[in-house]
């Protein structure tokens, strides 16, 4: 489960902790097994060792690749995001501040160039806002952060647009989550 550390009314979104192993085992055993593969391939003591060797040498650059995106997840402590609720809700990024009342679109993307999904903010003045999540946010864990501490201080046309990208259902089966009753404006 996705770690929420709440004081007062700001809520502070950091990244799983079976997200982060998951995480360090991929990158870095990864990038592990292609030095082996290079390595066990110049010993020559295998029939498959030119195997070794041009596998190693093909998977190291694109593991390297990944690991050097995923560094700055590991960071110990790193608040992703911070969602501050109430009638004038405010997500707080280093980046600056979006108004919940501004969001028209909020969606998880998955980046081709480096396979990092980062959430998506679209607000009522056309910016683009990305959250770098470094994947330690699940896409169901997502998805609950967002329906039970944003939503409620949506626009209605904005819940409208949530409510048909979500699975209520399907949350309640995988996270045990449904959703409070809230009065809305």
């Amino acid at each position: 489960m996705v770690n929420v550390q709440k004081d007062n009314e700001a809520i502070k979104i950091k990244g799983s902790k079976f997200m982060y192993a998951w995480m360090a085992l991929f990158v870095l055993g990864g990038l592990g097994c292609s030095i082996f593969l290079i390595l066990e391939g110049f010993t020559f003591e295998w029939d498959f060792s030119l195997f070794y060797i041009f596998g190693g040498i093909i998977f190291f650059p694109i593991f390297l690749y990944l690991t050097l995106w995923a560094l700055p997840g590991f960071i110990p402590g790193k608040v992703l995001f911070t969602i501050v609720q109430g009638e004038n809700g405010t997500i707080l990024l280093k980046k600056g501040t979006i108004l919940i009342k501004n969001i028209r679109n909020i969606d998880m993307v998955r980046n081709p160039l480096n396979l990092i999904n980062d959430i998506v903010i679209e607000t009522f003045d056309d910016k683009k806002i990305k959250i770098r999540t470094y994947n330690l946010i699940d896409d169901t864990e997502y998805q609950v952060i967002v329906d039970q501490y944003i939503f409620p201080y949506m626009t209605e046309n904005a819940r409208k647009v949530w409510d048909r990208k979500i699975n209520l259902e399907l949350l309640r089966k995988e996270e045990n989550y449904e959703r409070q009753e809230q009065k809305f404006d």
